[in-house]
């Protein structure tokens, strides 16, 4: 994957980047390429090599069409939740560490209708954070949306989502839960 220098890339967990350029740096004997990366949302700087770029899931930022599919699957009902905390929290782990941006939507959508069943834990409250952040970071990158506005459309069409959910499926969490 070649990346240009002012292209916008979503990067796993840090949201949208900026490539700033490209820089050769040694490390031991060996001369390597690293694309320097500006992450929009805290101007932090991170350097991946070239080679690396598609194997961390660093990928272009989504376009308008797929902004377009995000925002309608954000409202779609979900598969069902697994009950045990710990397959739950890795299977969402590894959902945002993907970098997929569809896959942060239904993290986002699950975490939402658990925190609706019960007090989340801290680590599901920062994912439950992360997911948002995430997909807030690519679609105000991709379709230059108001953030204010979208925080709340995003929120509306994942209680939508949870509303389909709880009607396909009323007893299946509130007896796993308790």
């Amino acid at each position: 994957m070649e990346l240009n220098i002012g292209q916008k890339v979503a990067y796993p967990s840090q949201g949208v980047c900026m490539v700033e350029g490209v820089q050769k740096k040694t490390v031991g004997d060996l001369a390597i390429q690293f694309y320097s990366l500006r992450v929009l949302s805290d101007n932090s700087i991170i350097f991946v090599p070239t080679a690396n770029a598609e194997s961390v899931g660093l990928r272009p930022v989504i376009s308008s069409l797929q902004c377009k599919k995000l925002i309608n699957r954000l409202s779609a009902d979900f598969d069902e939740i697994s009950c045990d905390w710990k397959t739950r929290s890795k299977e969402f782990m590894q959902q945002l560490q993907s970098g997929d941006v569809f896959e942060a939507a239904d993290v986002l959508k699950k975490l939402t209708f658990l925190s609706h069943e019960k007090k989340l834990s801290f680590r599901e409250q920062n994912l439950l954070e992360k997911s948002k952040f995430l997909i807030i970071s690519e679609i105000t990158n991709a379709d230059a949306a108001d953030e204010e506005a979208l925080r709340a459309e995003i929120d509306r069409l994942v209680e939508a989502a949870c509303r389909k959910h709880l009607r396909s499926q009323p007893k299946v969490m509130t007896a796993a839960i308790h």
